[in-house]
């Protein structure tokens, strides 16, 4: 395992903590899990490989445990927002005094700087602030949030983790630890890197729900089947649409034809490189 002898302490969040930390584990690390008084149970069903403890970090004994087990670990998973560790003296500046090979990566919403770092949030504000929730949706719809993946899990959990090992593999040429500052506005914006590159290209030219990828092509979408359940095409590839009309029934057929009305039509002139 890739992480086999690395200690974590995860501080106990809800769903992007969680997840960064079970990744850890899935890949060896050894993750002891912190919890609040009152909560006796892992709430986001993340907690895989991991080992738990009840700590109440507002009292000075509590506090002080947590500042054993930082000496002796290599990552401190904090999920908290900009503040809330340096009011319980337990920020980066101290435990990193105590343990300088220790890497403190923080997990929030807005991140450790700025008008918004203490305010609270969820995905869906993550998502908007972004940008990338406006190109979600139906043409003639309201935007709408995929679950809350894009900024919980990718843009927050996954994000920070990866930014995790980035800093272990640093600390073996340096000795050092850091501070992570994992953002998920910041991180679903980043993932989102191609939309906004390839904003002034064909792909993203009109408006919200009436491009190639995001639901505006008939070879690109789903649709309901004579069943009640749903089928979803992507039959981007000309060699393969054609497939796909030769496959299909008569009725669907013209449905699917209906590329011949689609703005862009032909497959030369959609920019993409054919396999």
């Amino acid at each position: 395992m890739a992480l086999q002898g690395i200690s974590v302490v995860e501080l106990s969040g809800l769903a992007p903590g969680p997840f960064c930390a079970m990744v850890l584990a899935d890949f060896g690390a050894r993750v002891v899990r912190v919890d609040r008084p009152g909560f006796r149970y892992d709430v986001s069903r993340l907690g895989r490989g991991k080992r738990s403890l009840v700590l109440d970090l507002k009292q000075p004994r509590g506090a002080a445990v947590l500042r054993r087990l930082c000496e002796r670990s290599d990552v401190l998973l904090e999920p908290f927002r900009g503040g809330v560790m340096e009011k319980l003296q337990l920020g980066p500046e101290i435990l990193q005094r105590e343990n300088p090979r220790l890497i403190y990566a923080r997990l929030s919403g807005f991140g450790q700087s700025g008008s918004f770092s203490r305010l609270a949030g969820h995905d869906i504000n993550y998502l908007a602030l972004s940008g990338v929730l406006s190109k979600i949706g139906r043409s003639g719809e309201n935007p709408y949030a995929p679950l809350n993946l894009l900024a919980d899990f990718a843009g927050g959990g996954l994000m920070c983790a990866l930014g995790i090992i980035m800093a272990l593999f640093e600390r073996t040429r340096s000795g050092k630890g850091q501070v992570i500052d994992a953002s998920m506005v910041e991180g679903a914006a980043y993932l989102s890197s191609f939309l906004w590159k390839t904003q002034k290209l064909s792909l993203w030219e009109a408006s919200r729900g009436q491009n190639m990828l995001d639901g505006g092509a008939p070879f690109y979408t789903t649709y309901r089947t004579a069943d009640g359940e749903f089928m979803a095409v992507g039959a981007i590839e000309p060699q393969f649409y054609e497939l796909l009309i030769k496959a299909v029934s008569c009725q669907a057929r013209q449905t699917l034809l209906s590329v011949k009305q689609w703005p862009s039509l032909q497959p030369k002139s959609w920019g993409f490189v054919w396999l």
